[in-house]
């Protein structure tokens, strides 16, 4: 199995006490090759294209990232931050997105995980926010729509907040399926179950203090159905580990082995319908042993 990822992302530096940290990506990127010493081929993710990212994009918010002087970190909104090496970092993260997709589509790899960032799924076509400059997981989705001509794209997003962006990338693009399990309320204040979309779109809401219990039976019961009825040829996981039990920014109570699980069954789904193709993006996940425990959880899962 690939593993994507590059010494850029760690570049990226929204400055002292700010959740969304270099450490972040240290600490998955360590603890997957203390796991799995053997059995993954890590690879140099390359920069994306404006292009690439233009499928997903506008053209000045390519300007505002990749264009923008930057002496030292400049705040984009409250949570989000522009610094020196944010440019490459952003290049990389979705770069890396569009070589996974690649590489499952030529038959290179069955399944690849981007240890990547700043994450994705919160920037819009038009705005970074939320910690994201470029949404990584809907750059790599159209790239697999427009270039490679799917038709039927899942995207699974389990961080626990929800991907707004990623929503309203794709809400009129019936190519791509998102579903999506977030707490709620919490930021960005979207995801309700009434977002539809063109058919497309499916959110399951959780209230805070939600277990293992709660949160796997609205997926084995509600979006693992969906998922699976919509035969997907490719799945996307927007895999953000900030539900975990330990995790500072929310109030959901998971464990490694509930991200295994759901890993496992989008697998699952991958190999019924798309010849086990699956491409999972790092996102959200702010307490370094958690994120640890549930990056080996997950990509063992892949692993199989």
């Amino acid at each position: 199995m690939r593993v994507y990822t590059h010494p850029a992302c760690t570049r990226h530096d929204p400055g002292p006490g700010h959740a969304e940290r270099p450490l972040r990506l240290v600490a998955v990127t360590e603890s997957l090759r203390e796991a799995f010493p053997d059995r993954l081929r890590w690879c140099e993710a390359p920069a994306a294209s404006r292009g690439q990212l233009l499928r997903a994009h506008c053209d000045e918010l390519l300007a505002l990232v990749l264009d923008t002087p930057v002496d030292g970190p400049m705040q984009l909104d409250p949570d989000t931050v522009l610094a020196p090496g944010s440019a490459e970092a952003a290049l990389r993260a979705a770069g890396a997105g569009v070589a996974a997709v690649d590489a499952v589509l030529k038959g290179e790899e069955t399944r690849v995980f981007c240890a990547v960032r700043p994450p994705g799924h919160h920037a819009t076509g038009e705005a970074a926010m939320g910690f994201c400059l470029f949404n990584n997981i809907a750059v790599a989705a159209a790239h697999a729509c427009d270039k490679h001509g799917l038709s039927r794209v899942a995207v699974i997003d389990f961080d626990v907040h929800h991907g707004n962006g990623t929503q309203a990338i794709f809400d009129s693009d019936p190519r791509v399926m998102y579903v999506s399990s977030h707490q709620m309320p919490l930021y960005p204040d979207t995801g309700y179950a009434h977002e539809r979309g063109v058919g497309n779109i499916v959110n399951a809401p959780l209230p805070p203090g939600t277990g293992s219990e709660g949160f796997r039976r609205v997926w084995r019961d509600r979006l693992l159905p969906t998922i699976d009825g919509f035969r997907p040829q490719l799945v996307l996981i927007s895999a953000g580990f900030d539900a975990h039990k330990r995790d500072p920014l929310a109030q959901i109570d998971l464990e490694g082995d509930d991200f295994a699980w759901l890993t496992a069954e989008l697998v699952a789904i991958a190999e019924r319908y798309a010849q086990g193709r699956v491409v999972s993006m790092l996102e959200g996940g702010y307490d370094l042993a958690a994120l640890r425990e549930s990056a080996v959880a997950h990509v063992g899962a892949m692993l199989g």
